[in-house]
């Protein structure tokens, strides 16, 4: 019998992609998504597509009667700015969401989740990077916040339910499919205004870094922690796994690497910076390397020019 997969936000960015390597490993799919912010040409032809929110009954009873051997859980509401003026809606959907898709999948017998958290807001602000699995916690906006709530639910769902659950800790995630209109990342957001001849609008000072790691890599994770044996946690790191490159770039080599990529020449503008906002970041990977037998293939210079392509492509 094939092995069945539930992706919430399966329409979105990073989602989409998972569904799709999901798929090749061999799964029956299952895509949930509310498209609020997912594309529905992003889903997969092969996979089954359910138009629901995850804080909906239909949701919860999919996952009730349907025998799946993993939920993977990348829905979520992810503006930092918006958590940090509705704290509320930030949780209703990050955490609330969470726990309908939880008690779910407990009634449906499913044993396995995969949760999408995120290594650039659970560690907060620390000059010793790249953090490793156990270094502090402090988020410093509410959706960092929730992340790190939700970890600890899945540490009591193991406990208490047997449930075996990880949570992939990412880095900045980029790549093709990501949306450069609304709340989007910055590589994409950088695409589409070097595209349309429009100069680029840096926060700040533009010398804040982040850790990029490219969607396909990303992806590849999702399907390998999915295989991985799930021991008994004695702390919430025990069942984490940072996904990135450990190494930093500012938003000022990045915008630079874009332009270059582009063969063009826009200007850069500052505006002041963002609250919430970290000013460094980036995760450890000796652990995914080690356990999972992963490690990101594609390099940053290569997946700024597949994101910028495509975008370019899409727009055209």
């Amino acid at each position: 019998m094939k092995r069945r997969a539930l992706v919430s936000g399966g329409a979105g960015f990073i989602g989409s992609h998972v569904a799709d390597h999901y798929l090749a490993a061999g799964y029956d799919v299952t895509v949930v998504d509310d498209l609020s912010t997912g594309r529905e040409e992003n889903i997969p032809r092969a996979a089954e597509f359910v138009h629901a929110d995850i804080c909906s009954t239909e949701v919860r009873r999919l996952l009730e009667q349907t025998e799946f051997h993993v939920l993977n859980h990348h829905a979520a509401q992810m503006d930092v700015r918006l958590s940090v003026e509705d704290p509320s809606f930030d949780a209703r959907v990050n955490i609330l969401g969470l726990l309908n898709l939880l008690e779910g999948a407990r009634a449906g017998g499913t044993e396995r989740v995969v949760f999408a958290s995120s290594g650039g807001v659970v560690y907060g602000e620390s000059d010793d990077l790249p953090h490793p699995e156990h270094a502090r916690k402090l988020p410093v906006s509410p959706y960092g916040v929730s992340k790190l709530t939700s970890e600890f639910y899945l540490a009591a769902y193991t406990q208490l339910y047997g449930m075996r659950c990880v949570a992939l800790r990412y880095a900045n995630v980029y790549g093709p499919r990501q949306n450069p209109h609304g709340e989007a990342g910055v590589v994409a957001i950088f695409c589409s205004r070097i595209n349309e001849g429009q100069q680029l609008t840096v926060f700040g000072d533009g010398g804040q870094t982040r850790d990029y790691v490219f969607v396909r890599d990303v992806a590849r994770a999702n399907v390998l922690a999915t295989e991985w044996w799930v021991d008994d946690p004695n702390t919430i790191d025990a069942t984490a796994f940072n996904i990135g490159t450990a190494m930093e770039t500012s938003v000022n080599e990045l915008a630079q690497t874009l332009i270059d990529a582009a063969g063009t020449d826009v200007s850069i503008t500052h505006v002041p910076e963002r609250a919430g906002e970290l000013r460094r970041s980036a995760v450890a990977i000796d652990r995914a390397a080690r356990d999972l037998d992963w490690k990101p293939e594609i390099a940053l210079s290569d997946g700024l020019r597949q994101t910028y392509d495509w975008i370019r492509e899409n727009a055209a």
